[in-house]
């Protein structure tokens, strides 16, 4: 099972830039599917993004175009950067490792707020 902490949140106005960072300890990183999720006040997680290798890239239709997930093995550790960020990005974050289907780590969260 890996551990994973995440770093890279703030707030920013409508239309800035930030990137997430999640650093994974443990072993086996390359072999997990790793994805990033948020969760907005009075609502449910969602899945933003997941990556198995450079190939195999998903996003939710909301961030498709503006957010992009990417992952350096060798240094365990897993990206999101956000381009043109909207009000509705406000949320947690959440880096999240799977395996077999199910979600086996998650990391703490790290807030995005987008507000003028």
């Amino acid at each position: 099972q890996v551990q994973l902490v995440e770093s890279g949140g703030g707030l920013v106005h409508p239309g800035g830039s930030l990137r997430l960072s999640c650093a994974a300890s443990g072993s086996r990183f390359s072999s997990y599917v790793m994805g990033w999720y948020r969760q907005a006040p009075g609502k449910q997680r969602e899945l933003v993004a997941t990556i198995i290798n450079g190939d195999s890239i998903n996003y939710a239709d909301s961030v498709k175009g503006r957010f992009t997930i990417s992952r350096d093995n060798a240094k365990n550790t897993v990206y999101l950067q956000m381009n043109s960020l909207k009000p509705e990005d406000t949320a947690v974050y959440y880096c999240a490792a799977t395996r077999a289907g199910l979600v086996s780590s998650w990391g703490q969260g790290t807030q995005v707020t987008v507000s003028s």
